[in-house]
């Protein structure tokens, strides 16, 4: 139940390899996820977007938000919120804030990128330190990643097996690399009907919270908005699963049905 926002975008994060100019979402799209572990009903995560002026750019303004609800929350109180301000012509993150609450722990960062010299400074607000890191041209943050996923240019030719990477920060003190393998395309039932999707599994590091390198099947549409719609997770004790629950103002049609 834990970082709850971070799981969904690293999971639907690691296909950005270049940009295109036909974005597959628009200024005020919203999507609600419930989080379910084992038969509990555990978590809510929200991600919303928005334009707005930073630096005197017009950006886009992603907020993802997590939390744990009803009995888990007495148990295990979780309170996350990602923000991630992105270039809207190329995708580029400007500004990245985690700022966390898991149960008494707490972090609360600020990362500032520079792509023209590849440094991000990064401001942890609770103790004052400050650090800096260089990185490889086409970092993303956990956030803007998700939605640069959403326009890889060539997602609806990769053929099944295949695999694509990327590399991510969302903590203070390394940069990530991820990679994503489509396991294909399926037809599934959903809270809006039955839905074509696009089967991928994330690798993800084994032995600490997953069961294995291969424990996470998350399904996005298989259409212009491509969203995600279902996410299943084996972990080292139960099991997780998050499934879309609500949404607002999608750029392209869809099949889902409210």
């Amino acid at each position: 139940m834990k970082n709850l926002i971070t799981l969904f975008c690293i999971c639907f994060s690691s296909l950005l390899i270049g940009q295109t100019t036909d974005l597959p979402f628009k200024n005020g799209e919203w999507l609600r996820f419930k989080v379910r572990y084992g038969i509990f009903n555990a978590s809510m995560a929200t991600l919303s977007l928005k334009e707005e002026m930073y630096n005197g750019e017009k950006v886009y303004h992603a907020i993802g938000k997590g939390s744990t609800t009803g009995l888990a929350r007495v148990f295990f109180r979780v309170d996350d919120v990602y923000e991630s301000y992105f270039g809207i012509n190329d995708g580029k993150p400007r500004l990245f804030i985690r700022n966390i609450y898991e149960g008494g722990y707490t972090k609360y960062l600020k990362m500032y990128f520079n792509h023209t010299e590849n440094k991000v400074k990064i401001n942890n607000v609770e103790n004052g330190n400050n650090t800096e890191i260089s990185f490889q041209p086409g970092l993303q943050d956990v956030i803007s990643a998700f939605y640069a996923l959403r326009h890889y240019p060539n997602i609806d030719q990769l053929k099944t097996g295949e695999q694509v990477s990327l590399d991510m920060i969302f903590d203070d003190d390394e940069v990530y690399k991820f990679k994503l393998k489509l396991l294909g395309r399926e037809q599934i039932k959903t809270n809006f009907g039955t839905v074509n999707t696009l089967k991928f599994c994330p690798l993800v590091q084994d032995g600490r919270v997953f069961k294995e390198e291969e424990s996470i099947t998350m399904w996005i549409t298989d259409d212009k908005n491509k969203i995600p719609v279902k996410l299943k997770a084996a972990l080292r004790v139960g099991s997780l699963i998050a499934e879309l629950d609500g949404f607002n103002s999608l750029k392209h049609e869809t099949n889902l049905k409210k």
